[in-house]
């Protein structure tokens, strides 16, 4: 291969490596949310050990399904469109392969201190400051690689799919390093500079915009990229996705307050979180029919091609839990569902049926292209696992609800003499079935993941290097 041509071709290795993880930390993470998924079924599998407690793996969970598959998959997604809608290649090989690894880093000892109760007892920021340190790093390590790329295209146009990756790149940085500014006592030990009201305001100010751009605006820059390239027709508004971007990132920030409702947060404040939520509906679902539309006149493929089926499924739940969210930050709503398992199923009905759809659908597409295959090895073990992956969501967000609001009712209810109608303990008897079919829902799932596993396995297992660069000069 001649210089001109090698400098010229895209840095696909970087996206193998993120896309091959992205698989195997699904598997771990969503086969860990099963197994604390099963103990609340059967307490005994918490084996009476601290370190294999249902709370010290519960945060395990979400680190690894949000920040290791998650992160994976927005880290692969994001290299691969950056380059090719830019037509030019990363801009720093070694920098890259450096996120790479540092993230890998940062997920290993999340997965060696949380078990062992090393936290900061912040949601979704329990990891404590050595490795806050190392995410900011790398972090910063990746807005300059994403950034850098931008700079260095060969076209005058930003595509919006890359705006949306860049916003959450630039967010996610603001949002880890404010939230987690603390004082350190010990090598593992720290306490938030924050305290009491402001402490709770700036967590969630986090918390939910760690759902606002890590698991939305990030995976909305998948979506604009890989459900036109599916469809194989453009994007049905370029305006709208514009006016989206502009909109969601605007409005989202001020969100985090609807988590605070009934608490010792200023009720300004609270309501202020209340109105941004409901508002947050508009741009929300401009971006989800700005999804749909797009395939207009492409509907019929649907029948043959499961690829594109996860794609068009995960915008159908991104509508649902974006007007779920602004229902249950209504301050009535929120009377009857915070606390119970309500806001378990909507988590996860942004998590398993947005989030994780778009991710499998993406690499789906992508992980061919980057491997220099025509397709993936099998569409029938896809077919197979988009139907796991559906029907364990439905079961896991149907079971919630169904409990959550059963939950609500039960510990609302008082007698003509004021007292509580029913105990704790009856309400958790209650909800003991929807447990099970939570377990169910969430082993279907995970199964999928490990069809998907086989699938890419056996999709890779056949890839020779020369086809690696065949595909690297792929504009």
């Amino acid at each position: 291969m001649s210089t001109a041509i090698s400098q010229t071709a895209y840095n696909y290795k970087v996206v193998r490596q993120f896309a091959i993880m992205t698989v195997v930390w699904g598997i771990i993470g969503m086969g860990m949310g099963v197994f604390i998924a099963a103990q609340l079924v059967w307490p005994e599998l918490n084996f009476d050990l601290p370190w294999t407690s249902f709370g010290r793996l519960r945060p395990l969970h979400t680190n690894l399904v949000v920040f290791a598959f998650g992160g994976c998959a927005l880290f692969a997604t994001s290299y691969y469109v950056v380059q090719r809608t830019s037509q030019a290649r990363i801009i720093s090989d070694s920098l890259a392969s450096f996120t790479f690894w540092g993230w890998q880093a940062v997920l290993v000892l999340a997965v060696i201190t949380l078990p062992q109760g090393f936290t900061s007892t912040k949601e979704y920021a329990e990891l404590e400051w050595p490795i806050d340190i190392l995410i900011a790093i790398v972090w910063v390590s990746y807005a300059l690689v994403f950034f850098g790329t931008i700079a260095k295209r060969k076209v005058k146009h930003i595509y919006v799919g890359n705006w949306f990756f860049g916003g959450f790149i630039l967010t996610v940085a603001l949002l880890h390093i404010v939230n987690n500014l603390e004082i350190p006592v010990t090598a593992f030990k720290s306490y938030s500079i924050y305290a009491g009201a402001t402490d709770a305001m700036v967590q969630w100010w986090y918390g939910h915009n760690a759902v606002g751009f890590f698991l939305t605006a990030g995976f909305l820059g998948m979506m604009y990229y890989f459900v036109p390239k599916q469809a194989e027709r453009p994007i049905y508004s370029y305006r709208l996705s514009i006016v989206h971007f502009w909109a969601l990132i605007t409005v989202y920030i001020w969100a985090g307050p609807h988590h605070l409702h009934y608490t010792a947060l200023p009720d300004w404040a609270q309501s202020l979180g209340m109105a941004m939520s409901i508002i947050l509906l508009a741009p929300s679902w401009g971006g989800m029919i700005n999804g749909m539309m797009t395939l207009s006149g492409a509907w019929h493929k649907l029948r043959t091609d499961p690829i594109l089926r996860f794609l068009v499924v995960s915008l159908a739940f991104y509508g649902m839990s974006t007007f779920e969210g602004p229902m249950m930050a209504i301050k009535t709503v929120n009377a009857l569902s915070h606390y119970t398992d309500w806001t378990i199923g909507h988590v996860h009905a942004g998590a398993l049926g947005w989030v994780a759809m778009i991710s499998i659908g993406s690499l789906y597409h992508l992980i061919p292209k980057v491997y220099g295959r025509p397709q993936m090895h099998s569409i029938g073990l896809i077919n197979a696992h988009f139907w796991l992956a559906t029907i364990g969501t439905v079961l896991y967000i149907a079971s919630m609800w169904v409990n959550g609001i059963t939950q609500g009712l039960m510990w609302r209810a008082v007698n003509e003499d004021g007292t509580l109608t029913y105990s704790f303990v009856e309400a958790l008897e209650a909800s003991h079935p929807g447990y099970i079919i939570r377990f169910i829902g969430g082993a279907f799932f995970a199964s999928g993941m490990l069809l998907m596993a086989y699938n890419t396995w056996r999709t890779v297992r056949v890839a020779k290097p020369a086809e690696y660069e065949a595909a690297a000069q792929m504009a």
